[in-house]
């Protein structure tokens, strides 16, 4: 496994960084551009241990701590987009890649949708996760409750309510790795909140916040994907949403709700890896998902072209 590099760049005078993983040498077989994953308020640059997996034989790995994410600064009050926007384009550009494949998982589907929007043309393919295009009344009245105990300074019970609030939690609807998937999320959170001083700031925007998923997209091939028992918009919604990208496909993972990307972790990698190297949407899927164990939290580093061995 190559060495990792961690790089910080600043944005509007916001400090933040990314890891790159390069592609595993010697390679092997068709290789495809760099793959920037964006991932929800608490994954972080280190939470993707699957995609290296995955996609380091064809492609470089990149992951980020975004402003208001991880070690970054946080952000200012406000509507942000325009700030995430250009520090996924700083990260682009500091690698020097002419075009990246982008994939989102659900708060970071948001910012890669906006990336893709607003500059086609450094967006290779596109994948989008979780895509939380519609959250109903009834969603952000539980998220309100939780928040409510976050303030409260019950930071387990917010965990608690925050977790279960993301999660299928019907007994009739088989979830894969329910259990697993849902004391990993509580510990993520408790994790962020006692080691990042502005984590609570991007949970309540994270749960709050109603990014713009209206407008459509061309240009950019593009995959859509949900767990059909997410209840955090449901796959029905996401579908809809789909369908205003041109070209677009769309497909549901089977025995997963919003968190598919714990809960069929190595189907998820698998898929995002056929699609970001013109393979077929529907292949072979990966090695079981049982065989893999959920990702640890690791505290990110910081520090300008700092390296870490790959584990």
């Amino acid at each position: 496994m190559p060495e990792e590099i961690i790089r910080s760049l600043s944005v509007h005078g916001l400090r933040y960084g990314y890891r790159i993983l390069p592609r595993a040498e010697p390679a092997h077989g068709p290789g495809t551009e760099p793959v920037l994953v964006l991932g929800g308020a608490l994954q972080g640059m280190f939470g993707w241990p699957q995609m290296d997996d995955h996609l380091g034989p064809v492609a470089d790995v990149v992951t980020a701590d975004l402003p208001g994410m991880g070690t970054a600064d946080p952000l200012p009050a406000g509507d942000c987009a325009g700030i995430l926007r250009a520090a996924v384009t700083g990260i682009i550009d500091d690698i020097g890649a002419p075009r990246v494949n982008l994939f989102g998982f659900s708060y970071g589907a948001a910012i890669a949708f906006g990336c893709a929007r607003h500059d086609p043309g450094r967006i290779a393919r596109l994948v989008l996760g979780g895509v939380p295009a519609h959250i109903g009344a009834a969603q952000r009245s539980y998220w309100h409750r939780a928040t409510e105990r976050l303030a409260e300074g019950d930071a387990e019970g917010f965990a608690e309510l925050a977790a279960d609030g993301l999660m299928c939690l019907d007994p009739d609807r088989p979830v894969h790795r329910r259990e697993l998937a849902r004391r990993y999320v509580r510990r993520s959170f408790l994790h962020a909140l006692s080691h990042s001083p502005h984590a609570a700031d991007s949970l309540h925007r994270a749960l709050g916040d109603r990014p713009d998923f209206s407008g459509g997209l061309s240009g950019v091939p593009a995959l859509v994907f949900a767990g059909e028992h997410d209840t955090v918009t449901s796959p029905r919604r996401q579908r809809e949403f789909a369908a205003t990208i041109e070209g677009s496909r769309f497909l549901t993972l089977p025995e997963s709700d919003h968190w598919v990307v714990l809960e069929r972790s190595d189907e998820v990698a698998a898929l995002v890896t056929r699609f970001f190297t013109d393979g077929p949407a529907d292949g072979p899927p990966g090695p079981p998902p049982a065989a893999r164990a959920l990702p640890r939290q690791i505290p990110a580093s910081g520090g300008a072209a700092a390296t870490r061995a790959g584990a």
